[in-house]
């Protein structure tokens, strides 16, 4: 489903995993080599939160896995605080950012259901409207053009009404079935993925701890067991020695066992947070590139409403500027006259 970063690349988390691998605990000294690399390592690396991290001052700057692209792979590993002081994970934030999104888009597809009614409404009263029988009388060239005007109205409210029944079926429509009901327990299955890996990794660190604890105990038993050896001040054999030196290096190999665990479980935890993240950038495309385009379908048909609108005057421009009051007397005349011989004086 996701897709994998390039084998052929080194993951941090790998190198990283690679570096302490190489560490080798040996029975303790002043000056062992494990000590100055394990000295280093504190230097240079810091855990927070159960994830290891280098330290930004002594570390050289890592290369960004998809160089300025400002992608989600690169800039959510670490956790944050929310306002209430919650810690949040990274991949948290990328969650709630998919899913604040599926919200917009719900609200999205309610505006556009609100501005369906009000066409709908507009085209019932535009088309109750042009039967008013106001004018109706009206004759000549005028009265063509008043009942042309009153045509228009209707011719509108059809406009109008294909325009909402485009809306729902080309804008709202689209806007609530995409991304269906699936899409949040998709994301709550990446969720519950990527929270167990996180787990496995505060589980691993937690044995990490309790190993460095134990060897840091047979160290310390083995230091004290030969000073007092050496000064004569108890009865302790060689044997005696031997055993807290051969348990001091099984605590050694027990830390290093527990060591490689723990960046096992990292890498792991960093490849799927690199596949997941990636994932949901992508869908985050996706889903702005099909707003933007269902957006575009809203202001085409509106231009359509409009030119269809325009269209609809036409008619009533073109009688408007045939109206002409002679001819309207004209026809009036001939309709109503009622004589045309005038009166003359009278004759004696």
């Amino acid at each position: 489903m996701f897709c994998r970063t390039s084998p052929g690349s080194t993951s941090p988390a790998r190198r990283q995993n690679k570096e302490i691998k190489e560490t080798k605990i040996t029975s303790p000294g002043s000056t062992s080599p494990a000590r100055r690399q394990n000295k280093e390592i504190k230097e240079t690396k810091i855990t927070i939160n159960c994830v290891t991290f280098p330290v930004s001052a002594s570390a050289p700057e890592q290369q960004l896995l998809k160089p300025n692209e400002w992608s989600y792979c690169d800039y959510f590993w670490a956790d944050k605080r929310d306002p209430q002081g919650a810690t949040v994970s990274g991949f948290e934030v990328l969650l709630q950012k998919q899913l604040k999104g599926k919200q917009m888009q719900k609200e999205m597809a309610e505006f556009i259901r609100e501005r369906i009614k009000i066409e709908e409404e507009y085209a019932k009263n535009l088309s109750k409207l042009s039967m008013f029988p106001m004018a109706a009388q009206e004759e000549g060239t005028i009265g063509e053009a008043w009942a042309q005007l009153k045509k228009s109205l209707a011719d509108e409210a059809e406009v109008h009404l294909k325009f909402s029944s485009k809306l729902q079926s080309e804008v709202e429509k689209p806007l609530l079935t995409f991304r269906g009901d699936n899409f949040k327990k998709d994301m709550k299955k990446c969720d519950h993925h990527i929270a167990d890996l996180r787990k496995q990794l505060v589980s691993r660190y937690a044995a990490v701890e309790k190993a460095r604890k134990a060897l840091a105990d047979r160290q310390k038993d083995l230091e004290v067991k030969t000073q007092q050896l050496e000064i004569k001040l108890s009865n302790k054999t060689e044997e005696d020695i031997k055993k807290a030196r051969r348990k001091s290096t099984q605590a050694g190999d027990d830390l290093m066992r527990c060591v490689d665990l723990y960046n096992q479980a990292q890498s792991k935890w960093f490849e799927e947070m690199v596949t997941t993240s990636l994932e949901l950038e992508r869908l985050e495309v996706e889903r702005v590139e099909t707003i933007q385009q269902l957006l575009r379908q809203y202001t085409t048909l509106r231009h359509e409403t409009d030119m269809f609108n325009q269209s609809t005057m036409e008619p009533v421009d073109q009688l408007l500027q045939s109206v002409d009051p002679a001819k309207d007397r004209e026809l009036w005349v001939k309709e109503h006259k009622t004589g045309d011989m005038r009166p003359v004086d009278m004759d004696i």
